[in-house]
């Protein structure tokens, strides 16, 4: 039996389903060639159907990312299929992936359809799916709450009508370790087809379990793993990929599978994913939290200064993490800079690097040293939305004594605007003074601020969500003074809402 597992990333499908996170298309394109980067097998990159959008999103990636199979999610419905098959038939290795529910309560309750019914429509999509494309993946949805006598006959089924790849998913995070194997195993010995596809699994974390079902999977069976960077994804996430990989890797005498993934880009993809979605890492998250190798017990220090080994399993720069690194400062000149980008692997065209380096001696002079943090942080920073309105001139005044106030002068092409309002703090302030010149109307649903590095003089990065209407926009922004990176968090936002709207209008339709 082959020793080698299938990464199936779906950050940018079920990840992106995580509440609070929002990303538009050309932040999904960033992932996706950052996943490729990676040397994820497949990249599931959307579910076309859902909007137009997200069907502009996949179509690119398809078009522009190469490497890793494409996949788009659909319904076992004609439409969804057409839609999907649209969104990646120019993608290098294309991949339709269908799915319909197995468990009697998501047939009964949710499709008011009985499992015959279900059988025959799962059997008819694979077959219409496989009319455009040689590589077709059926789920069975909510799976380890379903008969295992009707998954047996489920698998059978879409494996004859042409299923190249068939998911047993733990789509409420239900199911236990060896509950979970056993399932997997009774698939491959009992199902009589069951060599003719690639059986993967997709294990959701609500008893935090999502990791080791997934390793269980495989010790049983499963060759393909579908999981997500820094395991987002629904209420409490998916099986986190670094975790899989790792485990892969460091504990080879119980899990003896090889994955394709380059591991020196672990760090740098989950600091990427963390800060487009807006969600961040917990410190003590397992393998790329920033605890990870942090020790502050006085054994442990004495430990891992005599020798790593003694409190330390994995090395940070197996993972591209915290290794030794060229620091940084103004008077650093250009060839630095751009040599620490390449060691990297970020490579910037010359009038990007200009762009750049200037917003790093802008950074410099308020920082008496820049990291690796820094730099990736303002590289990150870089708003995709075009910018309607610029900050020009921003001053608070806040105290124990006095009302906080802000006066904000935004640059709107040639015109400029001034506006000072007082507010609960010096941000609330600056934020009103934002309303007042835009005119626009939104209710901020979420604010995280964290130091990229340490010190006194630490960047600040503030990532926030604002709705307005049924828009939820995610906006980011960096400085050194924690009040700047709030309002260009702010007006990243608001500038994209601005993009979607005019959007919309040309279009005459909601994006």
């Amino acid at each position: 039996m082959s020793k080698r597992i299938i990464i199936f990333d779906s950050t940018l499908r079920d990840g992106e389903q995580t509440p609070g996170a929002k990303l538009n298309a050309q932040e999904k394109l960033e992932i996706a060639r950052q996943l490729a980067r990676l040397q994820v097998d497949v990249i599931e990159a959307g579910f076309p159907i859902s909007s137009p959008g997200d069907f502009r999103a996949v179509q690119q990636i398809s078009r522009l990312v190469k490497g890793p199979v494409i996949a788009a999610l659909a319904r076992t419905v004609k439409e969804d299929i057409d839609c999907a098959w649209n969104s990646v038939r120019d993608a290098e290795k294309p991949r339709i992936h269908v799915f319909l529910a197995a468990s009697d309560i998501h047939m009964e309750k949710k499709l008011r359809k009985d499992p015959e019914t279900c059988l025959k429509e799962a059997v008819q999509a694979v077959k219409y799916a496989k009319s455009f494309t040689e590589d077709v993946e059926y789920s069975l949805e909510d799976a380890t709450r379903a008969r295992e006598d009707y998954i047996l006959r489920v698998v059978e089924a879409v494996i004859d009508a042409g299923a190249t790849v068939v998911n047993i998913p733990d789509t409420v995070g239900y199911a236990v370790p060896e509950e979970f194997g056993r399932l997997i195993k009774k698939i491959k010995t009992e199902v009589p087809n069951a060599d003719k596809a690639t059986i993967s699994v997709h294990c959701h974390n609500d008893l935090g379990l999502a990791v080791i079902n997934s390793l269980f999977a495989v010790q049983n069976g499963a060759r393909q793993v579908e999981c997500n960077v820094n395991g987002i994804g629904e209420r409490a996430g998916n099986a986190a990929m670094e975790e899989i990989v790792l485990s892969t890797v460091i504990r080879k005498d119980q899990f003896p599978f090889e994955t394709g993934i380059n591991l020196k880009e672990i760090y740098r993809t989950s600091r990427m994913v963390s800060k487009l979605t807006g969600i961040p890492i917990p410190v003590n998250k397992a393998i790329i939290g920033i605890n990870a190798f942090a020790h502050s017990s006085g054994i442990h220090q004495d430990g891992v200064l005599k020798d790593k080994r003694t409190y330390e399993i994995i090395n940070a720069d197996l993972i591209g993490g915290q290794a030794a690194q060229m620091i940084l400062t103004a008077r650093s000149g250009r060839h630095a800079v751009r040599h620490q980008l390449e060691s990297m692997n970020y490579h910037l065209g010359d009038e990007e690097f200009e762009n750049f380096y200037h917003r790093f001696l802008e950074l410099a002079d308020k920082k008496k040293e820049v990291y690796q943090e820094d730099l990736e942080a303002l590289l990150i920073d870089i708003s995709f939305a075009e910018p309607t309105y610029e900050l020009e001139y921003l001053q608070t005044v806040s105290g124990t004594r006095i009302i906080p106030a802000a006066v904000v002068r935004l640059r709107k092409g040639e015109e400029t605007f001034e506006e000072v309002s007082s507010g609960a703090g010096p941000i609330d302030a600056a934020y009103k003074a934002i309303d007042k010149i835009t005119n626009i109307i939104t209710r901020l649903e979420n604010y995280n601020l964290r130091a990229v590095t340490r010190g006194m003089d630490a960047l600040g990065e503030v990532s926030l969500k604002i709705t307005h209407e049924d828009k939820n926009i995610i906006g980011r922004g960096v400085s050194t003074d924690i009040v700047e990176a709030s309002v260009k968090a702010y007006l990243d936002s608001l500038n994209k809402l601005i993009n979607m709207m005019a959007h919309v209008n040309n279009n005459n339709k909601i994006k």
